[in-house]
């Protein structure tokens, strides 16, 4: 396997000289990273290459570093069927840089560049239906940037008892946001301290 992948990182390479910027393999995976300017061209090209035959996107990744000048990061995965192989295409840019979509070429990155739109605020160039997907039209701010606060914004839902949509202040549960790392045969720690306190109150 990994033999085969050093042979696709060379090939890719040799084929894509002047766009690749890096390349690494990491976890039997193969990674390039290139500049945003030539997304449409090294995807196109490696769809359509015989050699190649990266024909499946599978997803398209969001990651936010707002302490470095270039903010966001946009990581493509492709499947090859033919080959056995996948790739991940990586891509780097500033805050407010519009990317080009790669709908034409994959079009069911519609949906999967709707939601780096909903989640990061990243815009894409010629989307042909660039809107919200996971969050109301109505929703301000993107919930995955980092500096998105937890607090002071609405969400939206049924409710049964008024029949209709509402809005109201999102609640966090914070008790769901506090983990351990105790085996599961032994309980977390909340668990031993409720247990304790049954003990307590039994002997009292």
């Amino acid at each position: 396997m990994l033999k085969d992948l050093n042979k696709l990182e060379k090939s890719i390479n040799s084929e894509l000289a002047s766009k690749v910027q890096k390349s690494l393999i990491e976890n039997q995976e193969l990674l390039i990273e290139i500049n945003e300017k030539d997304l449409e061209e090294v995807v196109q090209f490696l769809k359509s290459n015989e050699r190649f035959k990266f024909r499946q996107l599978i997803d398209i990744a969001g990651v936010d570093y707002p302490e470095e000048e270039k903010r966001f990061q946009l990581v493509y995965l492709l499947l090859s069927h033919e080959n056995n192989n996948r790739i991940k295409i990586s891509i780097s840019f500033e805050t407010n840089q519009v990317i080009n979509s790669i709908t034409k070429i994959f079009p069911s990155a519609n949906w999967m560049e709707r939601e780096v739109f909903d989640m990061y605020g990243i815009k894409f160039k010629n989307h042909p239906d660039l809107r919200r997907i996971l969050t109301d039209y109505g929703f301000k701010g993107h919930p995955l940037r980092k500096d998105f606060p937890l607090t002071g914004f609405n969400e939206v839902r049924y409710s049964e008892k008024e029949k209709k949509v509402i809005y109201e202040p999102v609640k966090l549960e914070q008790n769901y946001r506090n983990f351990d790392f105790e085996s599961p045969w032994e309980g977390t720690n909340y668990l031993k301290n409720i247990k304790e306190l049954e003990k307590d109150g039994k002997k009292n």
